[in-house]
């Protein structure tokens, strides 16, 4: 199959999934539950949902190891079965997607390095590489660093899978758009920084997910691809800005409405396009069927 990365350099725009979480409420998973945990507990469900997502056309699939790191994996008292649920996430993801990427997930631990006393990098780092270890073992072709504010933490994440196992890395962060129309992460970190940063640390794909819908994903990749013009980059855009209908967080784009937005995300400096909250397999069976219009026109 090939690395990602030599994929990209054809000029050919790829596909990746979508939400995760709505999917897992979908199949009965209830609030309160270790999303992470149904890897094992629930293997042949996770496994559909990467099914779903390759069915959809996605070239890529996530796995459902996003929160499964030691310190959120403790709330549930299954700090000592990371590799454990680590290994299953990667290995349900193969299940399902056949012979589309796996981009194993790796989440935020929830600390914070400047509050957190008791947190050291070191720390953080051996977390990651707990994670990495285990995900690479259950098949995985890459990590996805994903949901980032912090750029300590991420570079942890970065230095942790490169260091440790033979897999590409995408660096994705999550930024909100300021009253002055400026980007920033929670911890204040603007795109362009979060691009440099994450590739100094050896990330072979940056980006952005969550947080946002298509249109102002736009504004971040130009302002990422201006920064870092030669890189490759991701974005997991959100089906919109969640609205509350009856009690009921509703995310208001159709497949259609974000797939209408994939030519300007192109021209912004996106390679590769998927979805993150509220975004279905339909939604990424929509972006593919555009991206497929742009790949046979840039083609010819």
């Amino acid at each position: 199959m090939g690395r990602i990365v030599d994929t990209l350099k054809t000029g050919r725009v790829l596909v990746s999934d979508g939400a995760w979480g709505t999917f897992l409420f979908a199949k009965g998973m209830r609030a309160g539950e270790c999303p992470d945990a149904w890897s094992i507990e629930r293997f042949d469900d996770v496994a559909d949902i990467a099914r779903s997502y390759a069915e959809a056309g996605a070239d890529m699939v996530e796995s459902n190891s996003f929160g499964a790191n030691r310190f959120k994996l403790a709330h549930y008292d299954l700090q000592d079965r990371v590799s454990e649920i680590n290994e299953a996430a990667a290995r349900a993801s193969r299940k399902g997607a056949g012979d589309k990427y796996v981009i194993a997930s790796i989440g935020p631990t929830g600390k914070v390095l400047v509050v957190a006393k008791d947190i050291t990098r070191d720390d953080l780092y051996d977390a990651f590489r707990e994670q990495a270890i285990a995900l690479e073992r259950g098949g995985a072709d890459a990590i996805c660093v994903e949901t980032m504010s912090d750029l300590d933490e991420a570079v942890c994440a970065i230095r942790a899978a490169k260091e440790n196992t033979k897999l590409e890395v995408i660096s994705t962060f999550t930024f909100e758009k300021s009253p002055k129309g400026q980007f920033w992460t929670m911890m204040g970190l603007s795109p362009a920084k979060a691009a440099q940063g994450a590739l100094a640390a050896g990330a072979d794909i940056v980006g952005t997910n969550c947080g946002n819908g298509v249109e102002l994903m736009i504004e971040i990749a130009r302002e990422m691809k201006a920064s870092v013009p030669d890189a490759f980059i991701l974005v997991h855009a959100n089906a919109g800005l969640p609205e509350n209908v009856g009690g009921i967080d509703v995310f208001p784009e159709t497949p259609e409405m974000m797939a209408s937005f994939v030519p300007d995300l192109i021209k912004s400096g996106a390679n590769i396009i998927g979805g993150c909250c509220g975004t279905t397999p339909a939604h990424i069976s929509a972006i593919k069927r555009a991206v497929e219009r742009h790949n046979a026109t840039a083609n010819h």
